[in-house]
């Protein structure tokens, strides 16, 4: 009888132990903020012809005491697209990329992108800088339609194939 009263006892001691350190893992970091570093922000790259795509990529550095939660990642622009989301959280001192493409379709000149990243930090946000000169071609200045039409084309022109073309999708009523 004493062995199963101790045998018990310290099951239910196990037990509590295991619950309050699954409780103290769950502590929220939400609410401790930190800080982030951009290695080579502000970047200026060479000249891209209009209509090529450029890859970026920025490398970020947590050095702050806590995880590093993003909230939203904002670029300037619709033409800069995140490739993937490769940043949900940085342990600290850790570093993490975020790959972004961009698509000088429809600009041509000097450009530059701010991309706002969101998260537990100490400030309301970091900003991700680059820039660079989309050039146009050298015999005439193709517009946007010219260029999505050579991309349709390149692409095997599967869309117009399953969607059919833009000029014969006939009519809809309310």
């Amino acid at each position: 009888m004493k062995l199963e009263f101790y045998n018990n006892k310290l099951l239910y001691i196990v037990w509590v132990v295991f619950v309050l350190i699954v409780f103290q893992s769950c502590k929220d970091v939400r609410g401790n903020v930190t800080t982030l570093e951009v290695i080579d922000n502000n970047r200026h790259y060479y000249p891209i012809l209009r209509g090529q795509t450029l890859d970026v990529v920025f490398d970020i550095k947590n050095t702050g005491k806590y995880p590093f939660l993003m909230s939203e990642l904002l670029p300037s622009c619709g033409c800069v697209v995140s490739k993937k989301s490769s940043i949900g959280s940085i342990p600290p001192g850790s570093e993490r990329r975020i790959i972004l493409t961009y698509d000088s379709s429809k600009n041509i000149g000097y450009v530059e992108h701010f991309i706002d990243i969101y998260g537990n930090l100490e400030t309301e946000k970091i900003s991700l800088i680059f820039d660079t000169h989309v050039v146009p071609n050298s015999d005439y200045t193709r517009d946007y339609e010219e260029i999505y039409s050579e991309k349709v084309k390149k692409s095997g022109n599967f869309k117009s194939m399953t969607d059919g073309k833009e000029n014969n999708k006939g009519y809809y009523l309310d």
